[in-house]
């Protein structure tokens, strides 16, 4: 079911490039270029953060939702499919996060 929201999702993100800005908040967001992008998705982990600090479960939820949400944005704004982010999740997968850091760090 996760793959088939993120596909989805993703169909429907691609679909707002080419929204009104005043019909669609993402839309809105595209306009505004890359720049309000990156900073809406610092927001939204700077309030991850901090609900985690708080510690109160539906909080972390909805603002890792909002993260996770405002990165596909980003994703999508710079042509990148979302699922290759899952394929690079799953590359990882079984291997030693030590291990796989001292891969891309060159040792």
């Amino acid at each position: 079911m996760s793959e088939n929201v993120l596909r989805h999702l993703t169909e429907v993100l691609r679909a707002r490039k080419l929204a009104a800005p005043d019909d669609s908040y993402v839309a809105s967001l595209y306009r505004r270029g890359l720049d309000t992008i990156l900073r809406k998705v610092g927001e939204e982990a700077i309030e991850t953060i901090l609900a985690a600090r708080n510690g109160q479960p539906d909080e972390i939820i909805h603002e890792t939702a909002d993260l996770w949400f405002h990165s596909l944005v980003m994703l999508v704004a710079l042509d990148l499919d979302p699922a290759a982010v899952l394929a690079e999740l799953e590359r990882r997968f079984g291997q030693s996060g030590l291990a796989e850091k001292a891969a891309r760090s060159g040792g």
